[in-house]
């Protein structure tokens, strides 16, 4: 058996092909010590966290309809307005209540509630605030806000990571000096493979990242042809650019890269099919990867 930390990156509904790559690790003999992840990787790295095996994992997103997480507010307009005055009033299309009460179910099924029942630095989540401008690493920057760590909700920190903007609406965050609009990390850090950097000793085990995307060299040009495009690329930038930077030749050879068919990721009406299609493209991908990996 071999110890490693784990960094599982965003990329939404894709992150079904995470799935397929815990499994081939824990098949291979690989636990995790630590895990980082950010939106659908924060949600991949605390459900590992708290005990969920890759067929667990699997069981549940079968068992679940994933459209019941789009809970809108209700109203008597018709959508197409209630969807722009959701937008401007609320800054979301859905609430995300639904992700939030499903997730705390799940970590309360292993019985986790708050950061406090689990190891100290397990688990750590990245998240985006808005009225601050800067970058949240949860729950290790919570107590900057005046709030104590080990009673947040571990749930609560998981929906701030993969609030995509403009789809789910902001958390409030109130804190000493007022309310702060927090979103999805990946706004900032898609990828934290920097969180378990230690530039003054050795690394304590491996560190291994499983990222949503191709690597640097093997990146197709987007094709930018009208202003839905033109969104998702900017998206994507701002997701990858960060992050782009910190990966070099020296961590490249410690990430499996699994790329997948640029699409929006929150197309939440994915058939049995195309999951289980994502979920093989991971399994692949990490059977290749670990056949030069040395560690």
């Amino acid at each position: 058996m071999m110890n490693i930390d784990g960094v599982f990156s965003g990329g939404g509904i894709k992150g079904f092909a995470l799935i397929g790559a815990y499994g081939v690790l824990e098949q291979r003999g690989f636990t995790f010590n630590r895990l980082a992840g950010t939106s659908a990787g924060a949600i991949m790295a605390a459900l590992i966290a708290v005990g969920y095996t890759s067929k667990e994992i699997e069981t549940l997103l079968d068992e679940t309809d994933m459209k019941i997480f789009l809970d809108q507010r209700t109203t008597l307009l018709p959508f197409a307005i209630a969807k722009w005055l959701l937008l401007y009033w609320r800054m979301g299309m859905y609430r995300g209540n639904e992700l939030e009460e499903w997730l705390g179910k799940k970590m309360a099924d292993k019985g986790v509630y708050t950061f406090k029942d689990l190891p100290n630095g397990k688990l750590r989540l990245i998240a985006s605030d808005l009225s601050t401008g800067r970058l949240i690493v949860l729950p290790d920057d919570l107590e900057s806000y005046g709030i104590p760590k080990e009673t947040f909700p571990v749930a609560r920190a998981i929906r701030m990571s993969c609030g995509i903007p403009f789809f789910f609406e902001p958390i409030k965050l109130r804190s000493l000096s007022g309310e702060n609009i927090i979103v999805d990390g990946g706004l900032l850090s898609n990828f934290p493979m920097w969180l378990f950097e230690n530039k003054d000793k050795k690394k304590s085990r491996p560190v291994l990242g499983i990222k949503l995307s191709f690597n640097m060299e093997e990146q197709p040009k987007r094709v930018i042809k009208n202003g839905l495009s033109l969104f998702e690329a900017l998206f994507s930038t701002m997701k990858d650019a960060h992050d782009a930077r910190y990966i070099s030749r020296k961590h490249e050879k410690d990430i499996i890269f699994i790329p997948i068919d640029e699409s929006f990721s929150t197309e939440f009406f994915l058939s049995e099919e195309k999951k289980h299609a994502l979920i093989e493209k991971g399994r692949e991908k990490t059977i290749e990867f670990l056949k030069t990996w040395s560690f």
